[in-house]
């Protein structure tokens, strides 16, 4: 009679623990209530049972007496991880918690763009509400220092590209890999420049690839762009790049650059100097680099504007004056 009981309570003890056990897989399969993504943000120190609340406040799951059992059932659910992450409608509970106890955050991302300054893309970072701002307030030279890079100025050191990360990145963080990248990509294309290349260290080339990636957007002309200053560096003669000319000008560049702008010196303006400007003058894109270290083979001297979006490339000062005349004549046309 004994052994009658105890297998009818061992039988009882048996069902419970069944019922019970799907009681839990049934709510933790449940879908969520949200009808679009929805952010959430685990703070540091969260328990499982405050998540639970905290995703019932937020209404994004309805509260159940049976997800008590969850830390017996699947502990490793109960493993909360801090910070930011994202909630996708028909998500069962299930995923939810994997998600955050795997800490799977949520990827923002930020586009640093080709051709643009440092100044630009501070502002850019300064303007991102999900970037710890770090360098507010630092100067040029300390945030160099902070990254890592001798050089008290950090024009063109920073690779364009996408970057992602999750909240609360730093922006020096962000800054750091860019330079990382850059250094790679330039270290990269150093090794396959051209062995008649007038540059001299991989400095040299990221200054002319910035000048480059400023000069022209059309793709097969970077090549054709980059052989006009090389070979303007073996005759010795002035580069003549008004991009240089705006850099060196700073805030008193206005849109327009008057004659007597290219005849004022500064330590940019390519009219009034020989050789490279200083610092890189923009951030240049990896066709930029390659460009600069390995540039097609012409004999051009001169380019201008075609009026079409491209360029006419000169050998001779004169035909160069004659495709200079052709563009204003096209100017005049549009007014």
């Amino acid at each position: 009679m004994l052994k009658k009981l105890i297998f009818v309570l061992l039988l009882l003890i048996a069902s419970a623990a069944g019922w019970g056990f799907f009681q839990v897989k049934s709510t933790l399969d449940k879908p969520v209530l949200i009808e679009q993504q929805t952010f959430i943000t685990v703070k540091t120190g969260t328990s499982f049972r405050r998540l639970l609340t905290q995703l019932s406040d937020d209404k994004i799951m309805a509260l159940s007496p049976w997800l008590r059992w969850v830390g017996y059932l699947e502990p490793t659910l109960t493993d909360i991880k801090a910070g930011t992450y994202v909630i996708k409608p028909q998500a069962t509970l299930q995923s939810v918690l994997t998600m955050i106890t795997e800490g799977k955050e949520y990827q923002y991302a930020i586009t640093l763009v080709d051709g643009e300054r440092f100044s630009e893309w501070r502002e850019l970072l300064q303007a991102d509400p999900h970037l710890k701002h770090t360098s507010d307030g630092m100067t040029q030279t300390q945030i160099s220092t902070a990254i890592g890079i001798d050089n008290d100025k950090v024009e063109g050191y920073f690779l364009p590209n996408t970057y992602h990360f999750t909240a609360g990145t730093s922006d020096i963080s962000i800054l750091k890999r860019a330079h990382v990248a850059m250094m790679k990509e330039l270290d990269l294309a150093w090794q396959q420049r051209a062995k008649d290349s007038p540059l001299k260290t991989p400095y040299q080339a990221l200054i002319m690839a910035s000048i480059i990636e400023k000069e022209t957007a059309v793709a097969s002309e970077r090549g054709l762009v980059a052989s006009v200053f090389m070979n303007r560096l073996r005759a010795n003669m002035p580069l003549q790049t008004d991009p240089t000319v705006i850099y060196g000008m700073g805030d008193k560049y206005h849109g327009n650059i008057t004659k007597k702008d290219l005849r004022t010196p500064t330590a940019y303006n390519t009219y009034t100097m020989r050789g490279l400007p200083p610092t890189p003058i923009a951030m240049p894109s990896k066709a930029a680099i390659m460009a600069a270290v390995d540039p097609d083979n012409s004999d051009f001297y001169y380019f201008v504007a075609d009026g079409k979006g491209g360029h006419k490339f000169s050998t001779t000062l004169v035909e160069h004056n004659r495709a200079v005349r052709a563009y204003l004549k096209i100017l005049r046309k549009q007014k």
